[in-house]
Parts: structure tokens; C-alpha cells; sequence
């Protein structure tokens, strides 16, 4: 038995929680953090730091749930529902799937628009395709490979999404303050649960899952499950963190340099305000980072969406089928002159009204000791994964009420 995973081997061991994490720095987690930056400045800072925090636990418990039971969490659902409820329950993932779809090959769109002058639809088509390009890459070179590929969209992301704190940093007052918790109106809580729903994304949750099966074969040989898990947590720690640094850059660079300012409400006003308040550089490392940000997440989108058809119907869809299948809503979006950087915006809610299908499933399942065995939650760790549920749905609950009620 190996008493403790050398430094080389634990690294060796990370990447599944890296391609998680494009997910949350996808085109919809900047469309909500520079909004809530630039019209509520620094009050929603709370919002991101929590949802990040959340995110951690989440994936972790997803990312154990693979480890120790040899199956997806989409794989567990689905053999315990009876046909009916389990296309249902499907049904519901695969509009979650679209959504995500929508924010990712739309953010991609407006990178290409802002980079090259191309027509929206355009750029949606050669968003997917290149997706599709990243997808046949783990395909054919393994997992492995694809977790190189999506660190290094990561590194282009952190490039370009950090570059305007250098610029004008932040004061420390106001972001400090931006920690308490607190709202300001109806529009904050919507952007609140568009910020959790960007954050703690359903469909990054099953697929995590997924990806950490193989722990158990090649790379994690002669390593204890135990010594896995502890790799794991350290997985997840640092992609996060990474992922939640980049989310409050966003929300910090647009209250610092960007709140109060008209043309913030779409992508590309922001592309254009950056430009004249930061200058031409960051503003170009912006769309890069955009299109980056796209590329990748929607490579990850598409993979998730696979994994959940499979895991709850036992279909495997050619790649290019189910790529033309998600991006068709994206396409109709475009085509119909719908305002793009909003649809980003409610693509998010409509992520957080799908989280409790995902999360409320993944608790109960890692707190059962039929299925866990000597890895079960333990009391703490299930307490604190019903807190974060119930979070998240009672900020569904009031999005729900604030949208019927005006």
C-alpha cells in the first residue's frame, strides 16, 4: 500500500475538475458578472464568492460519486426510475443542456463578431464546429489530452479576463463591503440566481461524475480510493479557485471601471466601454478571451449533454448529430434578431431553476451507505450539502414569484 501519493503522482492526477471549471467561466458567467458589476457595482461580490464556495462541495461530491461507485450520477438516476419519470427527468435535463448550449455558442458568436466582423450565426456555426474539433480530440488521444487542451483554453481565459484589474484596480473598501451580503431590488436577485445558476451548473454536475471513473484504472493505480479522494479534493480546490477568481474579475473590473456607464447591458457595449475607459489592448484581450471562453465550454457542454442521454435513456448519439441537435435553439435565437447578451443573461436563470433536479439527487445518493459503503458523507458534509440546496432553491423560489408578480 502506497502511505502517501508523491507530489508528481498527485499532479499527474489532476484535470477532471479543470474541464468542470471552463464551465464556469462560460460566456453566461460573464454576461451575469459584468452585469451585475456595472449596474450594482460591488454588491453582488457576495453572491459570487458563495456560489463559488458551493461549487466546490457540489463537485467534489460529484466527482466521488463517480470515484467510488464506478458510475455516473446520471447512470444512478436513471436505474432508479421507472421509464416515465425517467424521460421526464431527461426531458428537463435535455432544455437544461440546451440552455447551456445557447450561452455558450452565443458567447462564442459575439467573440467572432467582435474579433472579425462576422455575422452572428456564422460565428455560432464555427463555435460548434471547433467544439466539435476539441471533443474528437479526447476522443481520439483520451482524456488525458483533452484536459491539456482545456487548461490551456483556461490560461488564455485567466489572460483575458485579469488583464483590466491591472489597469484599474479595485478600491479595497467597496470590494470589502460588496461581502456582506445583501441586494439591491428585484433585478439583483434575478442576477443573483443568474450568478448561482452560472456558477453551480447542472450539467457540469453529471458529467463530473463521469470523468472521474477512470481514476480507477490506469492513472490511479496502486493508490488506495482514500489517496484518490485526496487528490480529488485537491482537484477541485485549485480549479475553483481558478474558476472563481476569473468570475470576480469580471464583476470587479465592471464596478471598478464600468458601473453607471450606458452600453453595458450587452457584450458588445461592454467590448466598446472597455475599449474607451481601458484601452484597445484589454479590450482585445477581452474578445479573445470570449471566444476562448466559448470555445471550450462548449466543448464541455456537448460532452455533458452526452453523458446525461446515455446515463438516463442508454443512448449514445454520433457526435454530430447531438451537436446539431443543441445547436439549432442557439441558431434560431440568432437568426430572429434576438437581442444576444440578454438571452446569455436568461439562459443562466434558466440554469438555476434546473440546479435541484441535478444537486438534490447527488446529495441523497452520497448519503447512502448502500451506495457509497465506507465513503459516505459523513453528517457535516451531507448538512452542509442540504444548505446549499436549499440556497439554491429559495432563490428559484423568489426568481419565480419576482417574474410572475412583476
Amino acid at each position: 500500500m502506497v502511505s502517501r501519493t508523491p507530489v508528481v503522482r498527485r499532479v499527474t492526477l489532476l484535470g477532471p475538475a479543470f474541464i468542470a471549471a471552463v464551465a464556469y467561466v462560460d460566456p453566461g458567467n460573464v454576461a451575469t458578472n459584468v452585469t451585475a458589476g456595472s449596474e450594482f457595482g460591488y454588491t453582488l461580490v457576495w453572491v459570487v464568492v458563495m456560489a463559488n464556495v458551493m461549487a466546490v462541495l457540489v463537485q467534489y461530491l460529484s466527482a466521488k460519486l463517480g470515484m467510488v461507485t464506478g458510475k455516473s450520477l446520471a447512470t444512478h438516476v436513471g436505474e432508479q426510475l421507472s421509464r416515465a419519470p425517467r424521460l421526464a427527468y431527461w426531458l428537463q435535463a435535455e432544455a437544461i443542456a440546451i440552455a447551456t448550449d445557447l450561452a455558450e455558442v452565443v458567447g462564442g458568436a459575439i467573440a467572432l463578431n467582435l474579433l472579425f466582423d462576422l455575422p452572428l450565426v456564422v460565428g455560432a456555426i464555427i463555435t460548434a464546429a471547433v467544439a466539435m474539433v476539441i471533443l474528437r480530440i479526447g476522443d481520439l488521444r483520451g482524456q488525458s489530452a483533452l484536459e491539456r487542451v482545456i487548461v490551456g483554453f483556461l490560461a488564455l481565459i485567466a489572460v483575458g479576463f485579469l488583464a483590466g484589474l491591472f489597469v484599474n484596480a479595485p478600491e479595497p473598501g467597496p470590494l470589502a463591503k460588496g461581502l456582506i451580503p445583501t441586494f439591491d431590488g428585484a433585478d439583483s436577485v434575478l442576477l443573483a440566481s443568474g450568478i448561482i445558476g452560472a456558477t453551480v451548473m447542472p450539467h457540469v454536475i453529471y458529467l463530473h461524475s463521469s470523468l472521474t471513473i477512470t481514476r480507477l484504472g490506469r492513472r490511479g493505480e496502486g493508490l488506495t480510493v482514500r489517496q484518490l479522494l485526496s487528490a480529488t479534493r485537491t482537484d477541485v480546490v485549485l480549479a475553483l479557485i481558478l474558476a472563481g477568481l476569473l468570475n470576480l474579475s469580471l464583476l470587479v473590473v465592471a464596478a471598478a471601471s464600468l458601473n453607471g456607464l450606458p452600453g453595458t447591458d450587452t457584450l458588445q457595449g461592454v467590448h466598446n466601454v472597455v475599449t474607451s475607459e481601458l484601452g484597445a489592448g484589454v479590450a482585445l484581450l477581452f474578445a479573445v478571451a470570449l471566444l476562448g471562453s466559448g470555445l471550450a465550454s462548449t466543448s464541455v457542454g456537448s460532452a455533458a449533454g452526452a453523458e446525461v442521454m446515455n446515463g438516463l435513456l442508454g443512448i449514445k448519439l454520433p457526435l454530430l448529430v447531438r451537436r446539431v441537435v443543441t445547436l439549432i435553439p442557439a441558431l434560431v435565437v440568432l437568426a430572429i434578431g434576438a437581442e444576444p447578451s440578454r438571452a446569455l443573461v436568461i439562459s443562466q436563470v434558466i440554469l438555476s431553476i434546473g440546479i435541484p433536479f441535478a444537486l438534490i439527487p447527488l446529495v441523497l445518493l452520497t448519503a447512502r451507505t448502500e451506495v457509497m459503503g465506507e465513503y459516505v458523507n459523513r453528517r457535516l458534509t451531507t448538512a452542509a450539502a442540504c444548505l446549499v440546496a436549499a440556497i439554491v432553491i429559495a432563490l428559484n423560489v423568489a426568481l419565480l414569484w419576482l417574474t410572475f408578480t412583476g
